[in-house]
């Protein structure tokens, strides 16, 4: 069963930094493009950032270039976004999904297995 785990959302302060990760199960991420969103409440899907399944290349978003940096670990199926200097705008329920193709888009309707989310909340 192809499978997204999404993990290390939670609570933090503007300021402060998270890591969230993208465990993959029944498939082995190295052959996908692997992409990061986020929704905000009232809010479309958004595209951050996304990592090429063959050199690496990474895209990202206006909104997070320099703050937010997204890498994988092909031995331990993970994807990682760390996040820096998070902002409350920065609040969101954050998404991993993979692209088979790895067209390297910031737009949802390239991936094709999405995991369930996990919530972030920047807040003092």
């Amino acid at each position: 069963q192809v499978q997204l785990v999404e993990s290390g959302g939670g609570l933090v302060q503007p300021g402060g930094s998270l890591r969230l990760s993208c465990a993959a199960s029944g498939f082995s991420l190295e052959h996908y493009g692997i992409g990061w969103f986020r929704q905000a409440p009232g809010k479309e899907r958004e595209g951050i950032s996304c990592i090429s399944r063959s050199d690496g290349t990474t895209t990202y978003a206006y909104a997070v270039k320099g703050r937010f940096t997204i890498s994988r670990d092909n031995a331990k199926n993970t994807v990682y976004l760390q996040m820096n200097s998070l902002k409350p705008e920065d609040t969101a329920v954050y998404y991993c999904a993979a692209d088979p193709h790895s067209f390297g888009l910031l737009n949802p309707s390239a991936y094709d297995f999405w995991g369930q989310g996990t919530q972030v909340t920047v807040s003092s």
